[in-house]
């Protein structure tokens, strides 16, 4: 069935396909820039690999370039079909060729260039925020994983944020976005903002800043009071600051915090990894603002 307010193909919808069968192809060098590369083309475009997130990109209403076929991946092009909008160039390759642009090891053989909706500091104020702040999360598994929990714990939005020198990874990297299984070209996410400037928005903003910390660190000198998850009020506007996978946050940012937040763990454990800890705190918000609990 053709989803509702989407154009259905014809039934032959991709008889006019352009065939590619150089790797000295213009296409095929933007998919492998834009898949292999991690950062977005010039253009601002990202590369998405895999049916599923093929799918998800076209669904989101995110403006898709053109996607990228192998012959093991046109299997795929009626699931896809009901979605693809006529102007979507599509292109069909050798699974020789498209495996030398993919990122993956076994690739499904579908691939596409995505624009990503841009996001700015209003959209992630929206309603009731709840936002998840990541300051120096350089896994990009970890980073896919936060906002994937992010938008299951219906947070209004995130922002990705450096601290000196130690950077967060780009969301919309092909590992983190196959991490949040499609929640980053979905969640309004701020990519790259100074976190001083970010937190004093928030506050501006009316927004209460809450820092993630291991259970057993000890206090930052002058540092906010330190909550387990259902002492902190979750309820109003809340920003949730979760920091480096190995340093944690920076003791400024803990310091400019209104509480710190910590997990309690059993003896022999002593911190979470970053993604479980952001989720397990996206939770307990959700669970004091009632979202489908």
């Amino acid at each position: 069935m053709t989803p509702a307010g989407k154009p259905a193909r014809a039934n032959a919808p991709f008889e006019n396909a352009e065939t590619i069968t150089s790797r000295d192809n213009r296409w095929l060098k933007s998919f492998r820039a834009a898949l292999r590369a991690g950062e977005p083309l010039e253009k601002g475009l990202v590369g998405v690999e895999g049916a599923r997130l093929v799918e998800e990109a076209l669904r989101s209403g995110a403006r898709v370039e053109a996607v990228l076929v192998s012959a093991a991946g046109e299997r795929y092009l009626a699931r896809l079909a009901p979605w693809l909008d006529p102007q979507v160039r599509v292109l069909r390759t050798s699974d020789r060729l498209f495996a030398g642009v993919a990122d993956t090891q076994t690739p499904q053989g579908v691939a596409a260039l995505v624009h990503p909706r841009a996001a700015a500091f209003d959209d992630l104020v929206r309603g009731l925020p709840l936002v998840v702040v990541l300051v120096g999360v350089q896994d990009p598994g970890n980073v896919g994983t936060i906002l994937r929990a992010a938008e299951a714990f219906a947070a209004s939005g995130a922002a990705t944020c450096a601290y000196g020198t130690t950077g967060t990874a780009n969301p919309l990297g092909p590992k983190a976005l196959r991490a949040s299984a499609g929640s980053a070209l979905r969640l309004p996410v701020v990519h790259g903002v100074a976190v001083t400037i970010l937190l004093a928005q928030l506050r501006m903003a009316g927004v209460k800043l809450y820092a993630a910390c291991p259970e057993r660190a000890g206090a930052v000198a002058a540092g906010p009071p330190a909550v387990f998850p259902w002492e902190a009020d979750l309820r109003g506007p809340a920003a949730l600051l979760v920091g480096n996978e190995g340093a944690g946050l920076p003791a400024e940012v803990e310091r400019s915090a209104d509480a710190r937040v910590r997990i309690p763990l059993a003896a022999a454990v002593e911190s979470l990894n970053a993604a479980v800890a952001a989720s397990v705190l996206l939770y307990e918000a959700a669970r004091q603002r009632g979202e489908g609990m």
